[in-house]
């Protein structure tokens, strides 16, 4: 009786598990799915989770890797607006987007088909792209002047409206130009222009250095010029003062002649003992004449 009770309980795991399998699915985090009946994709699955669904042949559940996918296309050269040739490798980041339209478009899903769509209009885009930008937006000894990040944006842009219009269900996530080559054909020609390039800048660069030092002389000597103004503007008024503190003493010099004398050297002998000035001179040259004659008188006891 108990071993007729275990076989029971077994079996009816056995039919649980069984019925869960028949009748429910899981999508994990690094997945999408879509759920097809009789054939045609009714139900696309984007979130992780547990799901229900009619077992085969009414329904079944196809499965797809969401993670980004990775690749970079071959090394191809194309024509640039200024009939330059330019060898270009991109690298491309892309993903299933839109489950139930990715489907039925390649084949029950294959990822392999997707890609090789994906490289055939990149090809197209990367085309079209370089053929609408001269050589100097991506070679150039300036730079300022490359256009990197805009022409990956076009390329980009490009890919992705082509996807959506061919109703692809996949999305572009990342794009970039990996590699840049020139043929052998052009590239003296791409160097010497570089050069010429260089050239023009360096002579730009010396041009804009003379204007430079032409101003800083011109306004050199403007100050120059102005410092020497206020000058002799300063020394004439220095000047006319002197004169008129002359004109209005020399009456009164004129009335006593040799005090007038006297005082001038007094005043030239005083500025020259300022500062305890030592002074070894001749009696007989003015002013120091003023000492002829002084005697000096012993100390007394």
């Amino acid at each position: 009786m108990k071993r007729n009770f275990l076989t029971l309980v077994i079996g009816a795991v056995l039919m649980v598990i069984f019925g869960l399998l028949l009748f429910t699915f899981q999508v994990r985090q690094t997945e999408v799915a879509v759920v097809t009946t009789f054939g045609e994709p009714t139900r696309p699955i984007v979130a992780p989770s547990l799901y229900f669904k009619w077992p085969w042949p009414i329904q079944k559940v196809y499965k797809f890797d969401q993670r980004i996918q990775n690749f970079e296309d071959k090394f191809t050269e194309d024509l640039t607006a200024d009939n330059n040739n330019l060898l270009t490798m991109v690298y491309v980041g892309w993903r299933i987007s839109e489950p139930q339209t990715f489907f039925p478009k390649f084949a029950g899903g294959s990822v392999a088909a997707a890609q090789r769509m994906l490289e055939s209009i990149l090809r197209s885009a990367k085309s079209a792209t370089v053929g609408r930008h001269p050589l100097s937006d991506f070679v150039n000894a300036n730079e300022r002047e490359l256009k990197f990040d805009a022409i990956e944006a076009e390329i980009k842009a490009l890919v992705q409206s082509q996807l959506q219009t061919n109703n692809c269900g996949l999305q572009v996530e990342f794009l970039g130009i990996k590699k840049l080559g020139l043929p052998e054909s052009v590239t003296q020609t791409v160097f010497d222009r570089m050069a010429s390039e260089r050239k023009v800048l360096a002579d730009k660069l010396d041009s804009e250095g003379l204007a430079d030092a032409a101003k800083i002389r011109s306004a050199a000597d403007r100050k120059a010029s102005e410092m020497l103004a206020n000058a002799d503007a300063d020394a004439t008024r220095i000047i006319g003062r002197g004169e008129a503190a002359a004109a209005e003493v020399l009456p009164v010099f004129e009335q006593n002649p040799e005090l007038a004398n006297f005082l001038l050297r007094l005043k030239a002998l005083e500025a020259s003992l300022k500062e305890r000035s030592t002074l070894i001179f001749d009696q007989r040259t003015p002013p120091f004449d003023l000492f002829q004659g002084l005697t000096t008188n012993p100390p007394t006891k």
